[in-house]
């Protein structure tokens, strides 16, 4: 659903149905955050946090070169997937819908099953930007919105989506560039005075 498409066919990437941007307004300060979705908070401590667990198995990957290359826009690509996950989960709470720990353990153990194993699931989402101790709220997200699409079909899932998007009202810093309640993404900074935040090297900043 990202750029790269960080999210996998059975997890949380079609979150609104639509091709992947970060852009809205993004007027509001923002001191010492990634972005603000409702009165929740994405710092930039924990954007960096995610981003430097993704680095980390990257470089402990055979693949590790590749992965890396592959991998640019890691900053703005996870904030987009931290940003998803609390609409997913506030559209669930709004229509009655939750999940498990067991649950996401059961459809851990799914996933597994499907592509060949814990560490041949762990490399696929590695490959989509997610670290393996993401994995399982990847998963989450995924679930839940697969209830609300058994719950309410998958017209007026979309619906939904959109109309918590909107209603969270997302703010990004622009350093990541600005939301798309429509589209529930982000689109990447343009303007010429903006740079773009850059992947992080080992001591970067997300």
């Amino acid at each position: 659903m990202i750029r790269r498409r960080t999210a996998l066919s059975f997890s949380a990437a079609a979150l609104l149905g639509a091709a992947p941007l970060l852009t809205a307004c993004g007027s509001a300060p923002h001191p010492g955050a990634a972005a603000v979705v409702g009165k929740d908070r994405i710092t930039v401590s924990e954007l960096q946090g995610q981003v430097a667990d993704v680095r980390q198995a990257q470089r402990s990957s055979p693949q590790g070169a590749q992965l890396l290359m592959g991998s640019a826009q890691l900053g703005q690509d996870t904030l987009i997937r931290l940003i998803q996950y609390r609409i997913i989960g506030k559209a669930g709470r709004d229509n009655g819908v939750d999940v498990t720990r067991r649950e996401v353990q059961e459809r851990r153990r799914q996933v597994e099953g499907m592509l060949g194993g814990p560490d041949a699931t762990e490399a696929r989402f590695l490959a989509a930007g997610i670290a393996p101790g993401q994995i399982d709220e990847e998963l989450s997200a995924g679930l839940v919105r697969a209830k609300l699409e058994d719950k309410l079909g998958k017209a007026r899932t979309g619906q939904a989506l959109m109309k918590t998007s909107d209603a969270l009202r997302v703010d990004v810093n622009p350093r990541y560039g600005t939301w798309d309640a429509k589209r529930g993404t982000a689109r990447a900074v343009v303007e010429p005075w903006l740079r773009p935040a850059a992947a992080p090297g080992p001591q970067e900043p997300a």
